[in-house]
């Protein structure tokens, strides 16, 4: 039997289907993608986010925080900090980076003048904050960074650099059931953590000094 040409009307809905998928933009494919069955896809689609995904996609990255494939964990925390690295300012981004370079150097009063550049140009970038707060405490600063770290978690809740930062401080200021409370937020938003060990000793210290109190 000859083949028969399909219909001029269902050429038309195929190709206007495939129109469709191609003109889709990258993040929203790739935010669907984040939902699909295959890990491959998973992947593919963390990887297109770290490199255009927004702050309104946190929501979506910190689900696959969970997810069951573990390249998809480990490339997802990678992709957040490069979401959270990125300002959507150019001369911003620009002025972050020498402040980054500028604490990767140790020239710490440089950096807090750097960051503080930037948190007045731009507020409501919150890793500019996060990175102040790191200089802080490594000044020994820590009601300084204690104040940059609030200004993070306001601006973005998904930080679990500054929560585990929080825990950090109040080790160093003698408070282990304060430290404990934001060690175990850092582990909730992201379970990947390497904080286990560190929270089973805060929570026998607190014990401890309980017992010491009665």
């Amino acid at each position: 039997h000859p083949v028969r040409a399909p219909a001029p009307a269902v050429v038309l809905l195929v190709t206007l289907g495939l129109g469709a998928a191609a003109a889709q933009p990258p993040r929203d494919r790739a935010l669907a993608d984040l939902r699909r069955s295959d890990p491959a896809a998973r992947r593919a689609a963390v990887q297109t986010l770290a490199e255009v995904g927004q702050m309104a996609d946190l929501p979506a990255l910190a689900a696959t925080l969970s997810d069951a494939d573990p390249v998809v964990r480990v490339t997802t925390q990678e992709a957040m900090w490069q979401v959270w690295s990125r300002s959507g300012d150019d001369a911003i981004d620009q002025i972050f980076d020498i402040g980054v370079e500028q604490l990767q150097l140790g020239q710490l009063d440089n950096a807090v003048a750097t960051f503080s550049q930037v948190i007045q140009r731009k507020p409501d970038f919150a890793e500019g904050w996060n990175k102040r707060a790191t200089v802080y405490y490594l000044l020994g600063e820590y009601t300084k960074s204690l104040a940059d770290c609030d200004q993070v978690v306001r601006r973005n809740p998904y930080h679990w650099g500054a929560l585990s930062g929080y825990g950090m401080i109040y080790v160093k200021l003698d408070q282990p059931a304060r430290a404990l409370e934001y060690y175990e937020k850092a582990l909730a938003v992201n379970p990947n953590l390497s904080l286990k060990d560190i929270i089973e000793r805060l929570r026998a210290e607190v014990l401890q000094r309980r017992k010491n109190s009665i």
